[in-house]
């Protein structure tokens, strides 16, 4: 019984000593690692308390190399979703979503990440004459994210999409103008029942018969 202690003892020192610095979650986990060249990696959970005003939030993803990438989601400080966020390469691609406090979808972007790590990248852009025909673009590299393809505004009350923005390589298409979308007619729009974005459903079966949620378990002031 005694090995086996000192077994399990000698792995969890070796797991931990490629670590210069991170902290231990409620789960026994590593969180907020920065590894010996000091860059951050695996998952990461970071706090901004309240500055000049502006609300304080928390938000958790993971790190690879420095940068952030995959999932990320960012929570009021008292535990409530309010935007879920894609990344690659430390920058944002793919779809953003944003919600109010009652869970309500209200933006939702698309972006296209550029490789930080290349001279040049390529985007593919559609044909707005000819939809599902693409054409590859070499673009200069700058390091950063670029708004590439529909934007969509949501009224919270109704659900409806309000405005729609197409975005190409950072530009917004105005050839057809800035859509408006027609909402149908609404005669009490307490009385519809709308179903919650994914991302915010996932989230409350999660938290299910829990009070407000706090992460929490390895926040750091930022």
């Amino acid at each position: 019984m005694r090995c086996i202690f000192f077994l399990l003892l000698f792995f969890s020192v070796s797991g931990y000593s490629q670590w210069k610095d991170y902290i231990i979650g409620v789960k026994g986990d590593t969180l907020n690692r920065v590894d010996k060249k000091d860059q951050k990696q695996g998952p990461w959970v970071i706090r901004y308390n309240e500055v000049r005003g502006e609300p304080g939030f928390e938000e958790e993803g993971d790190f690879i190399d420095n940068r952030k990438e995959g999932s990320w989601r960012k929570y009021t400080l008292m535990g409530d979703l309010f935007a879920s966020e894609n990344f690659r390469w430390g920058f944002k691609d793919g779809t953003n979503r944003y919600f109010n406090l009652n869970g309500d979808l209200v933006k939702e972007e698309n972006w296209r990440a550029l490789n930080p790590d290349k001279e040049y990248d390529t985007l593919d852009v559609e044909d707005v004459t000819n939809p599902g025909n693409y054409t590859t673009v070499i673009v200069k590299n700058e390091g950063a994210s670029l708004k590439h393809g529909t934007w969509k505004y949501f009224d919270s009350n109704s659900g409806f999409v309000t405005k729609t923005e197409f975005w190409q390589m950072g530009k917004l298409d105005e050839s057809d103008g800035i859509t408006k979308a027609k909402p149908k007619p609404i005669t009490d729009s307490s009385t519809i029942k709308k179903p919650k974005p994914k991302e915010v459903m996932d989230f409350e079966k999660k938290n299910a018969g829990k009070k407000k949620v706090k992460v929490r378990d390895g926040s750091v002031g930022y």
